[in-house]
This record gives structure tokens, sequence and C-alpha cells, in this order.
């Protein structure tokens, strides 16, 4: 790999700079980590469509793997993992996070740390998840749901707007800031050739105003975590040193710097802060919920589908949701999902959509269609043979949800989003 003069000049300042170098010569360290919400390591790896390496030390539910194309298992479309560069696990578990917190991701697309710490919340509370760029957003959408996340809202917003709405509001924020990338350079062959010094300069000025915004919105006694995928001071240590001389209501708890020969991964910085003095804010509440005629219509498909009753129904056009317990207002925001997207209202029907499936395991629904080692056709769109009582029904595969069918006399009509086919 040809690096960047500047970067070699900057890296041969560490102390033992060659065994930097040196692991550039290496493949790339890959990794995955199961999704807590729908199964544990341990049963994971006993069904594992690939083979698992040693466990990631700074995050339980996460394995070494030599495997490149893990996204095409049948376990990756059922949400059962996540692909994710091992070091990158290091900056969620700094959060403490707990179900019933009120935590921003503030940088979350494509989604990565934003699964990860839903994970740990349990679908307890709101893990609002933020993103910029409207296409990031998108994938950050998709990925939400693949992991079948309840608790989550979607925002597609600038840092700068959501500090007007939510003043001293989160228990938890993440910063995973926009970066110049340097530990991706294996990953991304892009990445070294848009890397220069007025890159770095450009990211460290983005973030001092990110990491701003997200101070303005941490709650008094709030845990702030910044991260970045690079190597240069300025985005990192410097970064940090000089958002802690402009807010002196933060103290620093943690810091950790990991380097591609140092550990089992590509790189990655982290550091934990407090927030010890400031304010306790509040929001507004959504107030606006279903109509009653919206709502009998979506009861009675429920009564016939799902074991169990949703609470909190809110309506977008014709589309219905869950909401997750005590959701803000949703009315002035650019909302890509908030909470579980259930279906929508087709001609005084309700049809359930793909996320309603994803979001549960299979004994929380009436009616269900395993497809087994055919779960391939059904990722293509195929329709299959399956016998049962008609109507709606979720698809699974050995348990696990796949998506909506619909069985009409021994054939389960085919509801995958064409999006989402193979």
């Amino acid at each position: 790999m040809k690096l960047p003069e500047d970067f070699i000049k900057r890296m041969r300042l560490l102390s033992d700079s060659e065994a930097f170098f040196q692991s550039y010569d290496l493949p790339p360290v890959r990794g995955i980590r199961v999704n807590l919400l729908k199964t544990t390591p341990s049963a994971f790896a006993e069904g594992s469509p690939f083979p698992l390496g040693e466990r990631i030390p700074w995050e339980e539910s996460g394995f070494y793997v030599t495997e490149e194309k893990v996204g095409k298992t049948i376990e990756h479309a059922a949400g059962l993992f996540y692909s994710q560069e091992p070091s990158a696990m290091c900056a969620v578990p700094l959060l403490d996070l707990k179900p019933g917190d009120f935590f921003l991701d503030l940088c979350s697309a494509p989604g990565g740390k934003g699964t990860q710490s839903a994970a740990l919340m349990q679908g307890k509370g709101i893990a609002v998840l933020n993103e910029k760029m409207p296409d990031r957003a998108k994938i950050l959408a998709g990925n939400v749901e693949r992991m079948g996340i309840r608790n989550a809202v979607v925002l597609n917003a600038d840092p700068r707007e959501l500090e007007t709405r939510f003043p001293a509001c989160f228990d938890k924020i993440l910063v995973d800031a926009p970066c110049s990338g340097e530990g991706m350079f294996k990953k991304e062959e892009n990445a070294v050739g848009e890397w220069s010094l007025a890159k770095v300069a450009m990211c460290a000025e983005r973030q001092r105003g990110i990491l701003d915004s997200a101070a303005s919105m941490l709650k008094e006694g709030g845990i702030l975590v910044y991260s970045t995928c690079t190597f240069s001071p300025e985005e990192d240590e410097g970064q940090i040193a000089d958002f802690l001389a402009r807010h002196g209501e933060f103290t620093l708890l943690e810091e950790h710097k990991l380097y591609p020969h140092r550990v089992k991964g590509e790189g990655h910085y982290a550091a934990k802060l407090l927030k010890t003095a400031g304010e306790i804010g509040t929001w507004r509440k959504e107030t606006n919920f279903l109509k009653a005629a919206e709502e009998t219509v979506y009861r009675t498909f429920e009564r016939s589908f799902f074991v169990g009753r949703q609470e909190r129904l809110f309506a977008f056009g014709n589309s219905i949701s869950s909401l997750p317990e005590g959701c803000f207002s949703l009315k002035g925001l650019k909302v890509l999902r908030a909470g579980l997207p259930l279906g929508t209202i087709e001609k005084g029907r309700f049809e359930p959509a793909h996320s309603f499936a994803m979001a549960y395991p299979e004994e929380c629904f009436l009616g269900v269609a395993e497809i087994g080692e055919k779960a391939r056709s059904y990722l293509r769109g195929e329709p299959f043979e399956n016998e049962g009582e008609n109507g709606w029904c979720v698809v699974t595969f050995r348990g696990f949800p796949l998506g909506i069918g619909k069985r009409v006399n021994g054939i389960v009509k085919n509801h995958l989003p064409k999006g989402l086919r193979l």
C-alpha cells in the first residue's frame, strides 16, 4: 500500500513506528457483533454459517472472523449479527448504557455503533440515531430495521438544529465524528487518496462544532463519548484537550487510542467524559396519537397476528408506528423512522410492514411459516409452499424471522420489500 508522504512523516513520530507500518502488509482485521436483541453469542456460535475466531476483548458480543462476505448469509438478512471492524466496537461500552436511558448517537450512519448501543438498551428508553447526510441516513434506517430495534428514532438533522430542541436533555451522547479516516486505509481504497493535511484540519474544525452541540444537549451527570477511526492528534487527544479547555463543566474519565500494531484491529480513538455541572432539561412529548377509526382497523388485525399489544400508536400518513414510551414531539423534525413501523392502512385494511416481523421473536406471532433451507428463494422474492391457515404470517429461518408473507391455500406469497431482495 502506498501511503501519503505527509502521513508517513507524522506516524514516524511513534516510538514503534516500524511495527505500525508493517501492519499495513497484513490483511485487514474483520469482526462481527452478535445482535443481543435476537440471540446470544453462545447460541450464535453454535449455528454460525462461517468460522468464528476468538472473542473481541472490549465487546462481549463480538467475534473476530476471516470470512469476507458475511453479508451474503441468511443470518445477516435475519439481523442476527452486524459486520463491524473490531476496534470500532470499543467506544459504545464506555457509555454505560442502561435500559431506560435517553440516548443520542449524533453521527450515527451507517449504524454500527447505534445498533450496538440499542442492543444494550434492550428496547427500553429512547435511542435517537441521527445522521446529517440524507443518503447515509437511509442506510442507517435500513440497519435499524434489520436489527429489529423498536425504541429508536432515526433523524436526518444538523447537530445545531437538534441543540434548540433538546437543551440539557440526554443521559448519554455518542459523537462518532466524521474524520480523516486513517484507520480505514486498508478497508477503503479511496480513503488513502482522499487523505491530506488539509482534510485533517477541516475534520478537526467540523468535529469542534459537533462536540459543542453535543455538550449543550447533555444533562448534568451525563456521559459523552467521543470517537474517531483516525490517528491524527488534532482529531483525537488534541481535540479533547481543546474541548475541555472550552468546557470546564466536563471531566475526562477515560481515553483510549488503539493502533493496528498494538491491538487486533484497524485502529480507533475513544474518550469518555462526564458533565459535572449544568442543567437537566425537559422535552416536549408527542401527543398526536392515532385516531379512533384508524386504531380500530389496526387492533382488528393485531388480534389475528400478534401475541401482545402495541401501545402509543402514531400515524405518518397511512403508516402506523408504535412509539417508545415518553417519546418527544416529532413535529418539525425530519424523521425517517420513529419507534417501530407496524404497517399501513390500505383501503380500510391493515397490511403489516417488514419491520414488524423483524422486531420480535417467532413466538410473538400467531401465524408462522418456517422456510428452512429454501430461505434464499424467499430472499429472492419467490413464493413457497407452506400449509396452514390463510392470512398474514411471519416467514422464519430456523426460528428467526426473515419477513412477511401471506398464505393462500398452501402457498405463501412473498411480501419482502423489493429493495431487500437478492
